[in-house]
């Protein structure tokens, strides 16, 4: 491996793509209306909803942090994975029926008629912030890698600079619709090269077999801790360090929960759904693209351990942060960041390889365009609106449009500050630990407490959110960061005491104040009686129209891979 094997046929399917794709997200916009432009015209049919979550979700940021972290970690990675199948199953059950019913354009709406407009406005802030510093900003920032490697001589800024500017492109002019149609595109790409990916790097190992007996001789030899059972195991001791199973069953749930049910850069698509049904059978569909990932983009992370641990990849020119300033990478080991880039730069044959790299683009502005346009409605809908009530639909779109602007500038700004952090995953992760239990626990002690009110509602996201920041402040005077291996105490430990703590304060304060009204409850608490409702509306529909059917049936499937790798 001396060189990227980069070819003109290479170079070709990459441009011919990004001028593709741009045009094509322009020629789908609709902006006739705020209701075109947030969500769509809310006419999207259950396979364009579910393609278009699995997008979003499958960035190339999440493709590379998962191959990266399988290589460093094993396939314990792929516990995020899914628990997605089953988070967006209780999720299409409980939650989606009060979105939709409810017609509003943002989660942070949605807090508001349950709570106030103090907690919305507080929600909305939090979640813009993430979705520039976690989703944004990490999207560019994988997209950088990827062309970094192309154009080892251009500073990371121009590159960053270049990829905002394609991402948002046909965002701008477009919104959600061009986002969506994009998005679906852009999943078969990114499906198909992780799938040519993982048959090149099997051709290259020989096979499943010839990967167990060679993870097992690099066992004995002493070169990597764990056998091939250890390194295939999704179930892990109380004591490891990459998903304790306390940290599994406690932790990633939750994280998961705040992702696909309370984030609006996911929820936003099911938002866009034609009615409930199609929003249910589209977050199902989602819940099912989510089981192949352990073997199209985990298993290659893994069998890069066998092909290309001992490599030098010093000719990439990687720079890594070191005491002083940076250096360049010379192991992989010391860089698993790029092991997604380094299997495709040396085993993908020219052409392939061009399509791959596509892919990559598409995921890098799939993920991007989705969460520019999720912060763009929170900024206009929740913020815009309030202080202009009078502003016309036509006023909306464009003020969304602005904020898109502001906030791909303030996402490439702050993208190359990644390069500062080891790990993009554990920097995807931890951020989220720290953000999402507060807010999960608003939802879900919201929907299923009639005694939860405006003040526990709000009291319970400040009081939690000074306790994070009281903790970080703790971690960097004592340890210099907030990292497992610096504090000892792993994220996943934290995220349900945050949670509970978050629980305990919504209800503790609640019981100080009157309960809601009756009439402030009204639709916005889940109940026996809906479920029964529900329950004869269902009777004599086909098995593939009833989504609780559907619903058992993918947590069978996701139960039969748990079983078989646990």
């Amino acid at each position: 491996m001396d060189n990227i094997g980069l070819e003109w046929s290479d170079y070709t399917i990459i441009i011919v793509y990004l001028v593709g794709i741009v045009w094509y997200g322009i020629r789908k916009g609709k902006q006739e209306s705020s209701e075109d432009y947030f969500l769509a015209g809310r006419n999207m049919a259950w396979p364009i909803v579910g393609i278009s979550l699995f997008a979003a979700n499958i960035g190339s940021n999440t493709l590379i942090g998962l191959t990266s972290d399988a290589f460093n970690t094993d396939v314990a990675v792929y516990n995020y994975e899914w628990m997605a199948a089953v988070v967006l199953v209780i999720f299409a059950i409980f939650f989606l029926p009060f979105y939709l019913k409810s017609k509003v354009y943002t989660m942070p709406e949605f807090l508001e008629r349950r709570y106030d407009t103090r907690t919305r406005y507080l929600f909305s802030g939090i979640t813009i912030v993430g979705n520039v510093i976690i989703d944004t900003a990490s999207g560019l920032y994988a997209g950088n890698l990827i062309l970094k490697i192309i154009f080892p001589g251009t500073p990371s800024w121009i590159i960053i600079a270049l990829l905002a500017f394609a991402a948002a492109a046909y965002t701008i002019p477009g919104g959600l619709s061009s986002v969506v149609h994009t998005e679906v595109i852009q999943a078969v790409l990114l499906i198909f090269g992780s799938i040519l990916v993982t048959y090149f790097a099997f051709n290259e190992v020989g096979g499943w077999r010839a990967m167990i007996d060679g993870l097992n001789n690099l066992h004995a030899s002493g070169a990597i801790e764990k056998d091939s059972g250890e390194v295939l195991s999704l179930i892990r001791p109380a004591s490891d360090k990459s998903m304790p199973w306390p940290g599994l069953l406690l932790g990633v749930p939750l994280l998961g929960f705040y992702f696909w049910a309370n984030n609006q850069f996911m929820v936003q698509r099911v938002l866009s759904a034609k009615d409930l049904n199609h929003g249910r059978w589209g977050a199902i569909f989602a819940g099912l693209l989510k089981l192949p990932v352990l073997f199209i983009m985990v298993i290659p992370g893994v069998l890069a351990i066998l092909l290309f641990s001992d490599t030098d990849i010093s000719f990439l020119n990687y720079q890594i942060p070191v005491e002083g300033g940076f250096e360049t990478c010379g192991a992989l080991a010391d860089c698993p960041n790029m092991t997604y880039p380094v299997l495709i730069y040396s085993l993908l044959p020219t052409g392939i390889l061009g399509l791959v790299i596509a892919g990559l683009l598409a995921a890098m502005s799939s993920s991007i365009s989705a969460t520019l346009n999720s912060a763009s409605t929170l900024i206009t809908m929740d913020f815009v609106q309030k202080l202009k009530p009078g502003i016309s639909s036509k006023g909306l779109v464009r003020a969304g449009q602005i904020a898109t602007v502001v906030l791909v500038i303030l996402a490439a700004a702050w993208a190359p500050m990644i390069e500062t952090f080891r790990s993009l995953w554990t920097y995807l992760q931890q951020i989220l630990g720290f953000i999402s239990p507060p807010i999960v626990a608003a939802f879900v002690i919201g929907l299923f407490s009639r005694r939860s009110n405006a003040n526990g509602g709000f009291w319970s996201l400040v009081l939690s959110y000074l306790l994070v920041l009281g903790w970080i402040a703790y971690c960097f005077a004592t340890y210099g960061g907030i990292s497992t291996d610096q504090t000892g105490v792993h994220f996943l430990y934290i995220v349900p005491v945050l949670f509970v703590i978050a629980c305990v304060i919504n209800m503790v304060v609640s019981s100080m104040s009157p309960a809601p009204t009756d009439e402030k409850l009204e639709g916005m608490i889940w109940s026996k009686r809906i479920y029964q409702d529900e329950t004869k509306e269902l009777v004599g529909l086909p098995w593939y129209k009833n989504y609780r059917t559907l619903s058992l049936l993918l947590l069978i499937l996701t139960a039969i891979i748990v079983i078989w790798f646990a």
